[in-house]
């Protein structure tokens, strides 16, 4: 376990962000391997099935990964007042709240998915493909859960390397199995669904063994799973607000994707590529928001409110000089990578991506305040802000749906999210300080 509450403040966070940093990576070029393999041994088809469902699988992934997040910001609040009965309360009431949520949208996922599909104008020759993918992705959800559930407790508690670790092995399995279902077993997208079940599950008993074998004393024992309303309240409120922050965004990236899906095949696979680099990218900027969480809630519960103030400005620096570096990433490699990820040349697909990739790394420079303001309010536990601007980001999607990509094409699917970011961060710049960190411990006490 590690104390986020004592040394340089920049040191500390990017010592914690780095393991996310790069577990997230590494992930996300599972992903592009993943298109890699489909697009080339199974066909453009099957990697357009497969970006066409993946907004639907990531709205119900992201709803039970940040609602363990919310729950994982009480659990450091906890960790960081050196309060480890409250903690393991916290950790039975965690694992209440996963299991039944993730029963209840596996189910629901399984029932309403062909409909969705349809509202959201799947193109017919991809159709049945995209219906076998998501079915599977959906019926193996709990295994995202588990290693979302015990990652994020290891990480409120300062382990950010062990989820790390158990990520690697994920990834590695991931592309193994990625070869052996699809190309060597000839089992289409379905070989690549159940290579990314099998890896999930991998990784969330790797993750469950870790915290029996190293952190037992964050276990709950017999007293703790007993039922207290606030306790449970509080849980709800802050892992309802998290989760639904990432399933609002993600519902206007339903409709946005519906009005992709409208333009035809080509530019969903273009689409789906230029958002395997895309997320390859932001992803770096994310994890430096996700330390800021964990570092703001340890410091909050240690009435450190001065460590977060410092903690933001150096979080800020930090992004702004990693945007410049994926600023030249982009230029120098975007094109290459997206070939290498489409498995063609055609300009169809090739061109729209990139575009897609060089409209929007500019507006990086907004984007890493706004992961890092956000984050620092959601770990100082301001709930309503971070969600309202999730919503403001729903609201520019759709209204983009509706209107800019009509006009524009996929230019205006390009210019969508750098918009949002724009109007999502000036609500949280002005929560941050109207209220800054000593108002909000002023207003406990």
């Amino acid at each position: 376990m590690k104390d986020l509450t004592k040394g340089y403040p920049a040191k500390v966070i990017m010592m914690f962000a780095i393991p996310l940093m790069f577990g997230y990576i590494f992930q996300q070029f599972y992903n592009m391997a993943d298109s890699k393999i489909v697009s080339t041994y199974v066909g453009t088809d099957a990697l357009a099935a497969v970006g066409a469902t993946a907004v639907v699988f990531n709205t119900m992934i992201f709803f039970v990964n940040g609602l363990t997040q919310g729950f994982s910001i009480l659990i450091a609040n906890s960790f960081g007042a050196k309060d480890m009965q409250g903690l393991r309360r916290y950790v039975a009431g965690s694992i209440v709240y996963t299991v039944g949520a993730t029963l209840i949208m596996t189910v629901a996922g399984l029932i309403f998915i062909v409909p969705l599909l349809e509202l959201l104008q799947t193109p017919p020759e991809i159709m049945e493909a995209a219906t076998i993918y998501v079915k599977i992705i959906i019926a193996g959800m709990a295994t995202s859960s588990l290693y979302n559930m015990c990652a994020n407790m290891l990480r409120a508690v300062g382990d950010s390397k062990n989820p790390l670790y158990c990520l690697l092995v994920a990834v590695v399995l991931n592309i193994a199995l990625d070869i052996l279902f699809v190309r060597e077993f000839k089992m289409g997208i379905a070989g690549a669904a159940y290579a990314t079940v099998i890896a999930q599950a991998v990784a969330g008993l790797m993750c469950l063994g870790i915290i029996l074998w190293k952190f037992r004393e964050i276990l709950p024992q017999k007293g703790d799973w007993k039922f207290e309303a606030k306790r449970y309240r509080n849980l709800f409120t802050t892992g309802l607000s998290m989760a639904l922050m990432g399933c609002i965004v993600n519902v206007g990236t339903i409709v946005l994707q519906g009005a992709i899906n409208g333009l035809g095949t080509d530019i969903v696979a273009a689409h789906t590529a230029s958002r395997r680099v895309f997320d390859v990218m932001t992803v770096i900027l994310y994890t430096v928001g996700i330390a800021m969480t964990t570092y703001a809630s340890q410091n909050m519960g240690a009435g450190e409110p001065k460590r977060v103030r410092q903690g933001v400005r150096h979080a800020n620096l930090i992004v702004t000089g990693l945007t410049t570096l994926l600023i030249v990433f982009c230029y120098v490699l975007g094109e290459p990578l997206l070939i290498w990820v489409t498995a063609t040349e055609n300009p169809a697909i090739v061109e729209p991506s990139v575009m897609y990739l060089k409209v929007s790394v500019w507006l990086f420079y907004v984007l890493g305040p706004l992961f890092v303001m956000r984050c620092t309010l959601q770990g100082m536990g301001r709930k309503i802000i971070p969600l309202f601007s999730s919503f403001m980001e729903m609201v520019v999607k759709v209204l983009s749906a509706g209107f800019l990509v009509p006009a524009l094409g996929y230019l205006g699917v390009a210019l969508t999210e750098p918009i949002s970011w724009i109007v999502m961060i000036i609500p949280l710049i002005v929560a941050y300080f109207v209220k800054p960190p000593e108002k909000m411990i002023e207003s406990e006490e």
